[in-house]
């Protein structure tokens, strides 16, 4: 173990003590100490299930990425473990970047990440080599390849950039071949997915490139994952600089999944349709895993790198994850679904049925910020806009509201406790499904997400309102009718 890692390993536990009493998320994934971006290496391993994930453990900014590491019986409940990874060699010296998780033969787990070299370019500036690199061990302790790194430029395809580069997502097929998708771009930033191919995991291949974005969906594409799911098969990107489209896409650092069919010969992804992961506004990176019982989980960053600059004062770590989420495919398009663990922890449950709307209103015994409600509101002619506010006091509050005519859903969190002038306001396209519209919201202190008509659609979003902030209204303009069922969530 490198003194840089010993070092890191440290100041955790030191950090612990120091911010016990911090306030942090009932049943989110939460950093250890310091910063927190991407999920990393999710994936099942000696009977629990590992999380690591981007992590800079002296700082609540971003900084010289380290992997932290938690793990789960439940998916819910976190205990955290030692930094696995530390940036503590001449190939990762200035970061150990995302990456991923497999099993090998002998049952060890393997780490594969991006390596980070800053180098000075001809002009005087700087610029990141990124490499693939990989690290095994025992579920707590890694030791990282000495034929490290694995992949380089000499790697990639002729125009191919070494200096984006990264996130390699690596599974196993049924023979014992080992593959990984990795992000890169051309030297115009145009964002495509390479694939490689490995007998044992260590020597790599380059294979092809899977699929070129050809200027389409944002620039440089980050944190590719590549699954089945349901006879077809799923490819997830994080592009980079997302030019709006409509209500569909919108601007900035996106993330989209494209459905298709995959050809296992010949190592062709045939596109068949284009949608976004998530519609809110804090929601990057996700990462899938294959559970034990054949479900596919899937969990991201929940943050955005636009408004990641702004960590509330005082506080002494920074970022949290979604709650982990079941996926399934449905008439092409992506369920997703809190995981079914969930439900062992609601209690106090509070039921209203068809009830009119008008003026704002509260409802007996439905406020809290640590709930799981749903509500249904029937989509018809009676009202034209249909308002719910949460995370409600004299002073702050954030709006969900549906407008019937123009069938959009907006989320509105300008006076949900942020000082600052940033991204506030999201409005995501919902038609109604079988004459109703559906949002099951989960609320964990700091975020509220959102699963609309089912999981069809979701919407993440971080919210620093005041914890004593917990009041829930409903308001029309007309009248709606809603439904509402709620429960406590107790960890």
């Amino acid at each position: 173990m490198s003194q840089i890692l010993r070092d890191a390993r440290r100041y955790e536990e030191a950090r612990d003590r120091q911010i016990a009493d911090e306030p942090r998320p009932s049943f989110h994934l939460s950093t250890r100490t310091g910063w927190l971006n991407d999920p990393n290496g999710f994936s099942y391993y000696n009977g629990e299930y590992h999380l690591f994930y981007q992590y800079h453990p002296y700082d609540s900014h971003w900084g010289p990425m380290h992997w932290g590491h938690a793990v789960s019986s439940d998916l819910l409940h976190w205990r955290y473990l030692p930094a696995a990874l530390a940036p503590d060699t001449d190939y990762d010296r200035d970061g150990c970047f995302s990456g991923s998780a497999v099993t090998l033969d002998a049952g060890r787990h393997m780490l594969m990440y991006t390596g980070v070299v800053k180098e000075t370019q001809s002009d005087g500036s700087s610029r990141e080599v990124q490499t693939q690199c990989i690290a095994i061990g025992d579920g707590t302790d890694y030791e990282k390849f000495s034929g490290n790194p694995v992949l380089t430029e000499k790697d990639l395809p002729e125009d191919g950039s070494r200096f984006d580069f990264r996130d390699p997502r690596v599974w196993r097929e049924k023979d014992g071949t080992f593959r990984c998708v990795v992000g890169n771009c051309t030297p115009q930033k145009d964002g495509r997915i390479l694939l490689y191919s490995s007998p044992d995991g260590m020597k790599w291949k380059f294979e092809k490139i899977l699929i070129s974005n050809n200027g389409r969906f944002g620039r440089m594409w980050e944190c590719p994952d590549f699954f089945p799911l349901d006879n077809k098969q799923v490819l997830v990107v994080s592009p980079m600089e997302m030019m709006p489209e409509g209500l569909k896409f919108h601007v900035g650092h996106g993330t989209i999944y494209l459905t298709g069919t995959y050809d296992k010969t010949t190592h062709t992804f045939t596109r068949e349709d284009v949608q976004p992961v998530d519609s809110g506004i804090d929601f990057y990176a996700p990462q899938t895993m294959k559970a034990p019982d054949g479900r596919r989980i899937m969990i991201a960053w929940m943050q955005a790198w636009s408004n990641s600059k702004f960590v509330p004062e005082g506080v002494k770590y920074f970022g949290q994850m979604t709650v982990p989420r079941e996926l399934t495919l449905k008439d092409n398009r992506l369920i997703q679904k809190p995981v079914r663990e969930l439900e062992a922890y609601r209690s106090n449950r509070v039921c209203h049925e068809k009830v009119k709307i008008t003026e704002e209103t509260s409802l007996e015994g439905v406020s809290g910020r640590v709930i799981d409600m749903t509500v249904k509101l029937k989509a018809d002619d009676n009202f034209h806009e249909f308002c719910m506010k949460v995370a409600q006091n004299e002073d702050y509050y954030t709006s969900v509201s549906y407008d019937i005519h123009r069938k959009v859903l907006c989320v509105d969190r300008s006076h949900s406790g942020y000082l600052y002038d940033i991204m506030h306001r999201r409005e995501i396209s919902v038609e109604p499904m079988d004459g109703m519209i559906t949002l099951r919201c989960l609320m964990d202190r700091f975020s509220l997400e959102i699963f609309i008509n089912d999981g069809r659609q979701t919407a993440s979003f971080t919210l620093y309102t005041p914890q004593n902030a917990e009041g829930i209204t409903f308001a029309a303009e007309g009248e709606a009718e809603i439904s509402v069922e709620k429960y406590t969530l107790s960890f």
